[in-house]
């Protein structure tokens, strides 16, 4: 076992170093599940880290050609994608910043030596190892919509909505994470982002449960609170069990989505025909609350206004996927790689 240990000690210092990075993903992981929120300071120092690190290889060591080609290609295809993403609305911010930080901190394969062998055990031939990350996270991710399925299968929810949703109870809204994937029509895959519903419910002082009681009475506009409470960014939080409304926390305030004390703002003059305030709820924040309609929260409440049990998109906390993409490329290498070799 010592000699093990010492063998592994004897990989390159800049590579035992940036295991550094497997806690920390380990961690944001765990708060993307719980949260959906990963504070930006998370990444800084992993990315300060990579670029020290690769200045230390560049300066101390003796790189070749296919060390320069693997940086190039992380820094020029992998943290772009990121990015890209992130643009299109297919990443969050934090997963496009986790991206890039892995592009910067592991652009080339690492090597971890073991009695008889070496870690990664199945490294490419181009040898970039974020995107051995990424696809490996790719992989990780296109199983769970069969997980998904699966527990639906197991508790008798059969259709199409099966593998990308979950039934839930509207009394469980504010705690749960993701969006709404049915409309008083039918279904639908844009339905109102749950997060949006927490702080429409924190800017009215209200709660779901409040709003279920008495729903025409929220419906009209009148009912609005001439001095609206600040809304937050939508995360579960303290007063997340019956959605009241509460103080925004310091990712609240970060995310830009707070407003003006009482006294510095003038009250609401509501428009007649804006059922529910929604277009009152946009206005006033003066943000778009994670990319919410007028229309799209109107229908998103007369669906949790009235029924007692709805589909959600639970949504797939990216980090995680990426957290495991990881895991199995620091251990096993590229997954398809070997699965393509494998077929062919």
């Amino acid at each position: 076992m010592l000699g093990a240990v010492e063998t592994f000690l004897g990989s390159p210092p800049a590579d035992l170093v940036r295991l550094v990075a497997v806690p920390v993903f380990g961690w944001a992981a765990y708060r993307d599940i719980r949260t959906r929120r990963v504070p930006n300071e998370t990444w800084l120092p992993l990315a300060l880290l990579g670029v020290a690190l690769l200045a230390w290889e560049t300066t101390t060591g003796t790189p070749g050609e296919p060390f320069f080609l693997s940086v190039a290609l992380s820094l020029g295809l992998v943290a772009p994608i990121g990015y890209l993403f992130y643009w299109f609305g297919g990443f969050g911010g934090a997963d496009a910043k986790a991206l890039v930080v892995l592009a910067v901190l592991f652009p080339a394969y690492p090597v971890y030596l073991l009695p008889g062998d070496a870690l990664p055990l199945y490294p490419t031939y181009v040898g970039v190892f974020s995107l051995t990350v990424l696809t490996n996270t790719v992989l990780v991710g296109a199983a769970y919509p069969l997980a998904v399925a699966t527990r639906n299968a197991a508790g008798g929810h059969l259709g199409t909505v099966m593998f990308f949703g979950k039934p839930v109870r509207v009394a469980d809204l504010p705690t749960e994470h993701g969006s709404l994937l049915e409309t008083p029509g039918g279904f639908t895959r844009r339905g109102l982002d749950l997060d949006a519903l927490r702080m429409y419910l924190r800017w009215r002082g209200c709660s779901l449960a409040d709003l279920r009681d008495d729903p025409e009475r929220y419906r009209d506009p009148d009912s609005l609170p001439a001095h609206p409470s600040p809304p937050g960014d939508g995360a579960v939080g303290r007063d997340a069990g019956d959605g009241a409304s509460g103080g925004p926390d310091a990712e609240s305030v970060a995310d830009g989505t707070d407003v003006a004390a009482d006294g510095d703002r003038d009250p609401l003059d509501p428009d007649p025909d804006d059922e529910w305030g929604a277009q009152a709820f946009l206005d006033d924040i003066e943000g778009d609350a994670y990319g919410t309609t007028p229309e799209k929260l109107r229908t998103g409440l007369a669906v949790v206004s009235g029924a007692e049990t709805v589909w959600i998109s639970p949504g797939l906390p990216f980090i995680v996927p990426m957290f495991v993409g990881l895991l199995v490329s620091l251990v096993y290498g590229d997954v398809l790689v070997r699965l393509i070799a494998v077929v062919t």
